[in-house]
C-alpha cells in the first residue's frame, strides 16, 4: 500500500511549552512579546531598553527575594567553577556568604588546601553560577579571585557551629581517606584535642590556618530570565578591573542584551 503522507500541524496552530509547562502559540511573537505586552510578566525591566546601569543592585536583590520566597534550601548555593595552571577545569558548589556591594565581590569560605583552594593559588580567576528555579532565574559572575583577610575569615568561622568547626580541623578537604570509620575517628580526636563537645554551641574553637575565605571580583555579570515560547531576556555587564593589589574597577559597566 502506498504510504499516506504525514500530515503536518499548519504553523499557526503549532504550540510548544515554556519552562513552567504553559504552552504557547509561536505566531504573534513579536506582537505578545513586545515591550508594553510583557509589562504583566516577573523582571519586566529585563525585556526593556535601556538596560539598567548596575547589575550587583539586582543580584542582591535576586537573592535575597530567593530566601523571602523559600521555595528550596539554600538559595545562596552557587556553582564555583575554577582551573588549574594547564586549563583542567572543575566545578563545585559553595555558598555564596555574602555580596559586598561595597568591594563588589562575592565572598564564600572553604579549606586552602583543597582542589579549588590550589587551583585559585594556580590561577586566580573563578566563575560562579546561581539557578533559582521558582523564580525561572539565572545568574552568572565571573572574575579574578582573592583571598580574605584573617581577621574576615576569623570572624566567620566563629558563627559556625561547633561541629563543623572540629569538622574543618578534621577534614584534609579533597584528599583520600580509607574509609568513613577512620574520619569519623578523627573528628572524635580533634574534638578531644580541643577539650569540646560537639553539642557545645558555646565551645571555643579557633580557626584552622588553612581554612578560610574568598573573594570572588565582580568583572562580568550575566542575568538570564525564563519566557515563553524560549524567548528568553538575558543581558551581560562588563568592565575593567585593575590589577592586584587594587582590584578597583578601572571602568564602569558596560551592558549588552544577549540572545537567548
Amino acid at each position: 500500500m502506498p504510504r499516506l503522507a504525514q500530515r503536518r500541524t499548519p504553523l499557526s496552530t503549532r504550540r510548544c511549552q515554556n519552562l513552567t509547562g504553559q504552552s504557547v502559540h509561536r505566531t504573534g511573537v513579536i506582537r505578545r512579546y513586545s515591550p508594553g505586552m510583557t509589562e504583566a510578566l516577573p523582571d519586566a525591566w529585563l525585556s526593556r531598553d535601556p538596560l539598567p546601569e548596575d547589575p550587583l543592585s539586582l543580584l542582591v536583590n535576586w537573592l535575597g527575594e530567593a530566601f523571602d520566597a523559600g521555595l528550596q534550601p539554600n538559595p545562596h548555593a552557587m556553582a564555583l567553577a575554577t582551573s588549574n595552571a594547564s586549563g583542567s577545569p572543575s566545578v563545585r558548589m559553595v555558598l555564596c556568604q555574602k555580596i559586598d556591594r561595597e568591594r563588589s565581590c562575592l565572598t564564600f569560605y572553604t579549606h586552602m588546601d583543597s582542589r579549588k583552594g590550589k587551583e585559585l593559588a594556580d590561577l586566580p580567576r573563578a566563575a560562579a553560577v546561581f539557578y533559582w528555579s521558582g523564580q525561572n532565574r539565572q545568574a552568572r559572575v565571573e572574575g579574578p579571585v582573592t583571598q580574605l583577610p584573617d581577621a574576615e575569615s576569623d570572624d566567620y568561622f566563629a558563627t559556625r557551629p561547633t561541629d563543623a568547626r572540629i569538622g574543618a580541623w578534621a577534614s584534609s578537604q579533597s584528599a583520600p581517606i580509607s574509609s568513613r570509620e577512620a574520619l569519623l575517628q578523627e573528628i572524635e580526636r580533634t574534638a578531644q584535642r580541643f577539650d569540646v563537645s560537639l553539642e557545645d554551641p558555646a565551645a571555643t574553637v579557633p580557626r584552622p590556618p588553612t581554612w578560610g575565605g574568598y573573594a570572588l571580583h565582580a568583572e562580568t555579570v550575566e542575568l538570564w530570565v525564563s519566557r515563553p515560547a524560549r524567548i528568553h531576556d538575558r543581558a551581560i555587564w562588563h568592565r575593567e578591573i585593575a590589577p592586584e593589589p587594587s582590584l578597583e574597577p578601572s571602568t564602569g559597566w558596560q551592558v549588552t542584551r544577549l540572545q537567548p
